[in-house]
This record gives structure tokens, sequence and C-alpha cells, in this order.
């Protein structure tokens, strides 16, 4: 499966121009490239513009929903549409969107886990189900958002269920890139999964996002990664025959013990 990553810098507050950059972009990057998948990062319709969120989010994911439902119909391509700040009765959630081919939604998830670094709990509401498996080409997928990647419990349930890639879309921040890679490789090799995130670049409100969009095989081998600076798009392609071959060579998955696990911890 052949995958463009957009590592974009956000333009604050401005949904409408966001979307038009990324339109712009999408059509150039598939007559250019013919990706069967498009990775978008977190919040990119407004960045962290949390004071105006209430203002300027989406209603029940629209108008970002049928904004990339038009474009992957007509462009013929998957597109694991970042997030957005999406407001359902009153409240905010960070919502991540997923649409086929023909132009339909295939999954939508909440950010379970808020980042108490950038005051995330105090504006938006943390979703209320954790990840589940979905298919675009047939191939079982997982996807998180950023802080999410930090907490292992919720990953591994997909790959148990069949998963052999995992999405990250991202805003994360440069304080905090030493962490991000080794959590990357970490994911990868434990699941034995492909790992590909898509993270912002730039800066707002003091605070500077360090891009380095990666996809990191189930070997943990970092195949293609970004700058830490620079808004560009990454591409590769994915054999998911290594995902099988992986599997067989370390049998983990056959040999784990769950009723041994603690189910609450």
């Amino acid at each position: 499966m052949k995958y463009s990553i957009y590592q974009m810098d956000v333009i604050p507050g401005n949904p409408e121009k966001n979307r038009q950059k990324v339109k712009a972009w999408m059509e150039q990057e598939v007559a250019k490239n013919n990706p069967d998948t498009i990775v978008l990062p977190e919040m990119w319709t407004t960045a962290y513009t949390l004071n105006d969120l209430q203002k300027i989010a989406d209603h029940e994911a629209e108008p970002t929903k049928g904004f990339l439902g038009e474009l992957s119909k007509k462009l013929n391509v998957n597109i694991i549409g970042g997030s957005v700040a999406n407001k359902v009765n009153g409240k905010i959630y960070n919502t991540a969107l997923v649409l086929n081919r023909r132009g339909e939604l295939v999954y939508q998830y909440d950010k379970i886990h808020l980042v108490p670094m950038l005051n995330e709990h105090k504006y938006l509401t943390g979703g209320k189900k954790a990840p589940d498996v979905f298919e675009l080409d047939g191939v079982k997928m997982g996807m998180v958002i950023c802080y999410d990647l930090r907490f292992p419990e919720i990953i591994r349930p997909l790959a148990v269920q069949g998963a052999e890639v995992l999405h990250v879309l991202a805003e994360w921040p440069t304080p905090r890139l030493s962490h991000w890679t080794p959590l990357h490789i970490a994911r990868a090799i434990e699941n034995q999964l492909y790992v590909v995130s898509a993270n912002r670049v730039g800066s707002y409100d003091g605070v500077t996002f360090c891009g380095t969009s990666m996809v990191v095989n189930p070997n943990g081998d970092i195949i293609v990664r970004g700058t830490e600076e620079n808004e560009e798009t990454l591409q590769t392609t994915m054999d998911f025959d290594l995902v099988k071959q992986v599997r067989r060579a370390v049998p983990m998955f056959d040999d784990r013990v769950p009723h041994l696990y603690p189910s609450r911890f």
C-alpha cells in the first residue's frame, strides 16, 4: 500500500484556509505520486487555538467530514483524515476521521487521553470508547491521537484483533521530542505492525511542534522520517507480507497467556 503523509504547518484558527491548503496539497500529491492512502495530522483545521474552539470547531464533524469525503471520492484515495475540533451537544472533542476511496466514513474516533501539558483537558472532552480496528483496501488498521501513543494498553487490543498498521495523528511538541521516536519503535516491535505518524511543524502560543513524522516497520526499523522543522510530504510503500513474516518468526501472539494478565491495572 502506497502512502503519502502530510507533515503540515497549521494556520491557527482558520479552518477554511487550512481546508483549502489541504485540498491543494492533496490534489497535487495524488496527481504526482498516486498514493493509496493519505495521512493528515492532529487538529489540522484549527491548531490548538483552545480559547476559540467554541466558535470555530466543526459541528458533528462537519464541514470537514463532507469536505474529505468529496476529495477521497474525486481523487480515488483513502484518507486518514487527521483530527479536528468537533462540537457535539455543546462539548468539544478531538475527533479523527477515516474515509475510503468512495468517500464513505469508515471510522471515527474521539481522543480519550487529553494532554494536561497543553491544557487540552480544560477545553475538550475525552472520548468514551477505546480505539477499534477498521479496514481500508482489505487491510486491518488502527489509529490513535498523539498522547494516546503513551498508553500501550489501548494499542495491544488492536494488534490482537489483527491490525497490521497503527496510525498516530499528532501535534507533538519539541520539549518531548526525545520520547517520540522510542515510543514509535516500541509500539511497532511489541505489536509487530507498522507505525505511521503525521505530526505538525511550526509554532503556536509559545509551543513549537517537532515534526519528525515517520514510518516504522514491524521490526522496529525507521523506513522514512521527516525533519523537525520543515513542512513536507513523506512517501513510502508498505508491504504487509512483512507483518506476517515477523509474526511467524517471533510468534508472540500465539504465546500470550492473557488469563494470567491483570484485567484491570
